[in-house]
Parts: C-alpha cells; structure tokens; sequence
C-alpha cells in the first residue's frame, strides 16, 4: 500500500469563489469541486520549505486547492509535505545518476497508476523536466514548463492529445516556442505569482547581499562571490546542493574554495529563515547563466523591499526594471558596482511593482481556470463514448 498522509477531506465543500481565465476562454462562473493529482519531479522534495521553484508553486496550489475546497493530491518523494494528501514513493539518498533516474520514474509511473485507480482524478499536473517518462496515455493532464524549454525532449514539447496541456510560466518563457525546439505546441502561459502578504515582515536593512539559489554551474554562484568580494560587502548564500556528480563538483571547486568569514554558505533555508533574510539584505543577487523562465525568487525579494542585481538572461529583464527595482549587469565588476549601488533604490517602489505584477492570486486564478477547462474536456469525452 501506498503511505498516505491525509488532512480532513473537504470534497464536499465547493470551491470558495468563482473562477475565471480569458487565456482558456472561459466566462467567471461556480466552480465544481475538482480532484487534482499535483505529480512532483520525483528527486526533489515537495513543501513550503523547498528550494526549487517548481516545487514551490506546486506547494502553493496544493494549499490552495485545499482552501478552495477542493482534493489535492500530491504524488512526491519522501521528505515532501502537502495541505492535501500526499502520496509518498522512496527517496534517492545516494548519487543522483541515471539509475537513480530511472527507479525514481518507475516509483512515480507506480504511484500515478495507483492515484488514479484510488480517486476520480478529474486533472493530472506534472511538474518535471521528466515528465515524459511517467505521463498518462489518456485523461486531462496539464504539464508546467518550470525550466528553459530547450532543457526538454523536443518530443515531450509536441503533445498529441486535446487532454494533453503544456504551458509556459511566463510570456518571456512562451516567446522562446517557435524556436526552442522546432514544433512545441504550447497554450496560453501561466505566469508565476508569489504570496505578498506571507512574505512581509518589518525588519531592517543590514549590509549583506543575498544569494538563494539551488548550486549547480549554471546558477552562477561563483560569479556572486566575486562581485561582492570586489564590492567589499558580505554574501550570504542559501541554497541546497543536491548530489548530482556535476553540482557537487561545482560547490567543492568554484563555490567552497570562495568562501570566507565574510561570505557564507547556509545550506538550504526554509521558508521563515528566506523571509528573514530576503527582508533584511540590501540585495538580491541573481548571477544565473541560464535563461531563466520566471524567477520566484526575484519576485519574493522585489515583495520584500529587497531590490534586486542580475544578469538580465531570460526573464530577469522582464521581472526587474533597471533603475528602479534592481540593476541588469552583463559582468563581475558591473555587478560589484551594483551591489554597491542597491541601497540607492527605494524599498517601496520594489513591493509597491510585486503587488502590481506578481501577485499569487492571479496565478492560482489561471491555474483553476485551466484545471476547470481540462475537467470540462474530460467530462464532455466521457459522455461522447458513453453516448449510445
């Protein structure tokens, strides 16, 4: 038997508010009560407290779905937590190579099967890069695209299926379609959003600059440390290193052989310590190399007061306004100058743009719109086959 971890059922509350969604043509209306199974990359843990990004936003709608009254399901590795239920397959303590992978996908193709045999699955939402290797053959799937679209098989990015959604987090992220690669076929984005109001806390500034951040080559972190040492302003840098041979290659030789008593790494750092710290810094510094499809992070500091420095790759030029609500750099020494220039920026102005643009509401909206359209679908083709 699968282990489940249940809170009270609230299946036969109905949805708190109505739900709307221009982008999937759907007009405000009650909405019915959904059973939604939220599928996490399967090596990394799911909750409040994760590192990633994409395991972020789907703690966020879990805990939403459960608030609406709807039943959240959440398929995930030991280690993870959810507001609904959360089905548990093993967790990968060892070296995270390709056999790891693989039982990973195996437990998660297992526990799908399960979910959907258990409960009246009305969407399937994955969440993983791999999300190819345990996608249902049929029923109203919706797939979030958490990372640069050309990270993913150019296969999984053509779906087949009128069930089968795939969707971009942000519209810098969609932009990328037409080329990234050839024939993706994606709906209308979803951006991201974050929790304001969870994120405020009164609390002074103090002369650090700030780096949270999974550790991997393509985060940039050595990039940070070298700025602010040339800044002469200390680094704090939280963030997790998972163990993939290349990210921990990369943290021993670029990331630890930087460090000092006044630049620091604090491990991975759960959801009250990152508000602490994203309230007191005088800046967010995002050094990534990677095309960044949203950028969670940029948008929790910019609700915190806390500007933000980065490279202006992906979305980050989208997110930060220059001048305003941080600096886009394109070197070490144009961020160093940035650093040094943060404090110059207004704290209000940054959370006065995050309520603007970024707030969770919006998100989690056209994130029911779309589980209401997809249920919809799937009602409709159930009735068309059973029609005699």
């Amino acid at each position: 038997m699968l282990p489940m971890h249940q809170t009270p059922d609230t299946l036969d509350e109905l949805a708190a508010s109505s739900t709307g969604g221009a982008a999937y043509g759907t007009e405000a209306q009650p909405a019915a009560a959904l059973t939604v199974l939220n599928v996490a990359y399967p090596l990394a843990p799911v909750g409040p407290d994760a590192v990633g990004g994409a395991e972020q936003v789907l703690s966020m709608l879990d805990r939403e779905l459960v608030r609406a009254g709807h039943r959240s399901i959440v398929i995930g590795c030991r280690g993870s937590s959810a507001s609904g239920t959360l089905v548990e397959i093993p967790a990968e303590n060892g070296v995270l190579d390709e056999a790891a992978k693989s039982r990973a996908q195996q437990a998660h193709r297992k526990a799908i099967a399960a979910a959907r045999a258990r409960w009246p699955i009305d969407v399937v939402h994955l969440h993983g890069i791999d999300f190819h290797a345990y996608l249902p053959d049929d029923g109203p799937t919706l797939v979030s695209l958490h990372l640069p679209l050309d990270w993913y098989p150019a296969e999984a990015l053509r779906p087949t299926r009128d069930d089968l959604w795939l969707h971009a987090v942000s519209p810098t992220q969609q932009q990328t379609a037409p080329t990234a690669p050839p024939g993706a076929r994606l709906v209308a984005p979803i951006p991201n959003g974050v929790d304001i109001e969870a994120l405020s806390l009164v609390q002074p500034k103090r002369d650090f600059a700030l780096v949270l951040s999974r550790v991997c080559p393509e985060k940039g972190i050595h990039l940070a440390l070298d700025a602010a040492k040339q800044a002469g302003v200390p680094l704090v840098i939280g963030g997790k290193v998972y163990p993939y041979e290349t990210h921990t290659r990369y943290f021993r030789d670029e990331v630890q052989s930087r460090l000092d008593a006044r630049r620091r790494f604090l491990g991975p750092l759960g959801f009250n310590a990152k508000r602490r710290f994203l309230n007191a810094a005088r800046c967010l510094v995002i050094p990534s190399l990677a095309a960044e499809t949203s950028s969670l992070v940029a948008m929790e500091a910019l609700a915190c007061g806390t500007p933000v420095v980065a490279f202006p790759n992906g979305a980050l030029a989208d997110v930060i306004e220059h001048g305003r609500t941080g600096f886009l750099v394109n070197t070490v020494d144009e961020m160093a100058q940035a650093i040094l220039a943060a404090p110059s920026l207004d704290a209000e102005a940054c959370r006065v743009e995050a309520r603007r643009r970024f707030s969770l509401e919006r998100m989690i909206s056209s994130y029911m719109a779309a589980y209401q359209a997809l249920a919809q679908l799937g009602t409709d083709c159930r009735r068309f086959a059973a029609a005699p």
